[in-house]
């Protein structure tokens, strides 16, 4: 296999390249996508030694928790710029090499509340509805340059930062799948050439109903917020400055999507 990693650490990123196994191609590059400089680096690097792309999984995050009330402006800024700004100024950045390797993809994580918006994940959700639709609009706008999008929308993966916020998502009985079982139903749904993956099961139905029937899902997260105790968060979160927002680990999924390239695959 042929992969790149790109994070802001070199630790980790070597920590990534060692799960990917012996065998692996691997570039590792250290770089903020974030930052215009960042995102500079990426595409020059890859330019340099590939010339192309075939495959671009905006896979970084910040994962949020907390009432809306009680969180601050930079906090809110960095999730946004991670969640949404990042993903949209990457492909922007990344299309002269995308465009020489089609047909290419652009594969975005996203997540079910980037659907079913969930209390106590006010911000989190927002940044995941503007990234389903920044896919949707890119997919019209870049499938006749040869560039094919696919929308991933996970439950939620077992990662340290889904165990740092675990009191938020205890209330709502979130499942939390492994990263590699995450990896491999994506990287499934991208060798099929699917637009989007949703989890098998129940959340299929939760989406519909969210589209179809909207005050149904209201009632019912009401109830669970009433009936977890976390409503008291929520009435005193006006004095408080919130809980503070758990940077996403990525590097599992990353290595399993990467283990689950095909090979010479960019």
């Amino acid at each position: 296999m042929i992969v790149a990693l790109v994070g802001r650490r070199a630790e980790p990123l070597e920590e990534t390249r060692r799960m990917l196994g012996a065998g692996a191609i691997c570039l590792a590059i250290a770089a903020d996508v974030t930052s215009p400089d960042g995102r500079g680096a990426i595409r020059d690097r890859l330019t340099g030694d590939w010339g192309r792309l075939h495959v671009l999984v905006n896979n970084a995050g910040i994962v949020s928790a907390g009432p809306l009330a009680g969180m601050a402006d930079a906090p809110l800024q960095q999730l946004m710029a991670t969640n949404l700004l990042a993903p949209m100024a990457l492909i922007r950045d990344m299309l002269p090499l995308l465009r020489a390797a089609a047909p290419a993809r652009v594969v975005n994580i996203g997540s079910m509340v980037g659907d079913v918006a969930l209390p106590l994940f006010a911000a989190y959700s927002a940044s995941k509805f503007g990234l389903r639709g920044l896919s949707s609009a890119l997919r019209r706008e870049l499938r006749p340059l040869g560039i094919e999008i696919t929308y991933a929308a996970p439950r939620g993966a077992r990662t340290e930062a889904t165990q740092a916020i675990a009191s938020f998502v205890e209330p709502f009985d979130i499942p939390l799948d492994p990263p590699e079982s995450i990896a491999r139903q994506i990287w499934d749904a991208v060798d099929r050439g699917r637009d989007s993956i949703y989890p098998r099961g129940r959340e299929r139905l939760f989406v519909l109903v969210e589209r179809l029937f909207p005050s149904l899902v209201d009632r019912a997260l009401r109830a669970q917020l009433q009936s977890s105790g976390t409503r008291r968060l929520v009435e005193r979160a006006a004095a408080p400055a919130g809980p503070r927002p758990a940077d996403h680990s990525s590097r599992d999924l990353a290595a399993r999507l990467g283990e689950a390239l095909p090979e010479r695959r960019n």
